[in-house]
């Protein structure tokens, strides 16, 4: 079995309405590995929705492939194909409309085919699996809850549909500080349970830092450079060139070794550069 789930081979997108301007994205190549996360970073405009809703045949390319699993989505079950590779879009909250926490889990669910009982079963897994409890929110209406929690929920209802890829386009972008722990600790806790592979899309260098183990730059659609979190937030001026910055830790990080203290590379939180301080 391959290492990677999703590959794209030289992928160029073009819209339609913009056929005389430049692609939308331009021989993108990479690999995403079974069970990561990958982080896709770049400025507003740089390519980043577009290549994600390729993952899923959402859009087809002008150029190149997509595969799943080593299949050419070209040639997929479209239905099943958007069932293992699950998205989450921007403020998923707005397309909450259920009378019940748990019928809006459902619905996904319920379209697949599945029977109303198992349906049910999967969301009350998921709703537990995203910290809402189901005995405690199954039943209130999606409109009572805080932003945090209809995050989510809305995540609850792509989980329940048991994909093996994850896509979270800006998952807490407008969110305040509470909402934004609430989701990434959902995100986490899907990741340890299910070992579902995350696409994270985020303009937040340190919400990348703190999850991905993989970093995508695109810019002005292309790829530009690819590699651990470490490596990719390293190199300020390349970032700076990309119109990005990396996550404040990484930048005290750079300053510490530029006064001469010999830190580890592989630190990525907090804790991690208080104990290579302290010579722990």
């Amino acid at each position: 079995m391959s290492s990677s789930i999703i590959s794209v081979e030289q992928l160029t997108y073009r819209y339609a309405a913009s056929a005389a301007t430049r692609p939308a994205l331009e021989d993108v190549s990479l690999a995403i590995a079974r069970g990561s996360c990958t982080a896709i970073v770049g400025v507003t405009g740089s390519g980043k929705s577009t290549l994600v809703q390729h993952f899923n045949a959402l859009l087809r390319p002008s150029a190149g492939r997509v595969l799943f699993a080593g299949a050419d989505l070209a040639a997929a079950d479209l239905r099943a194909v958007r069932r293992a590779v699950g998205m989450l879009f921007q403020f998923p909250e707005s397309q909450l409309f259920a009378p019940t926490v748990l019928a809006d889990v459902m619905f996904g669910p319920r379209r697949a085919g599945l029977s109303q009982g198992d349906a049910a079963n999967r969301a009350v897994e998921a709703l537990a699996l995203v910290g809402l409890p189901p005995q405690q929110y199954a039943m209130r209406s999606p409109f009572a809850l805080s932003g945090g929690q209809q995050r989510r929920a809305a995540l609850a209802g792509v989980l329940a549909l048991g994909p093996q890829v994850l896509v979270l386009d800006e998952p807490t972008v407008g969110l305040d500080a509470d909402g934004r722990a609430e989701v990434l600790h959902a995100i986490t806790a899907a990741r340890q349970a299910r070992a579902v592979t995350v696409v994270l899309v985020s303009h937040d260098m340190a919400e990348v830092a703190a999850l991905a183990e993989h970093v995508v730059v695109l810019y002005a659609g292309r790829l530009v450079a690819q590699g651990a979190p470490a490596a990719i937030f390293a190199d300020a001026a390349a970032l700076h060139g990309w119109g990005l910055a990396a996550p404040p830790l990484y930048e005290l990080l750079a300053l510490l070794r530029a006064r001469g203290r010999a830190l580890p590379g592989d630190i990525r939180t907090l804790e991690q550069a208080f104990a290579a301080l302290r010579g722990r």
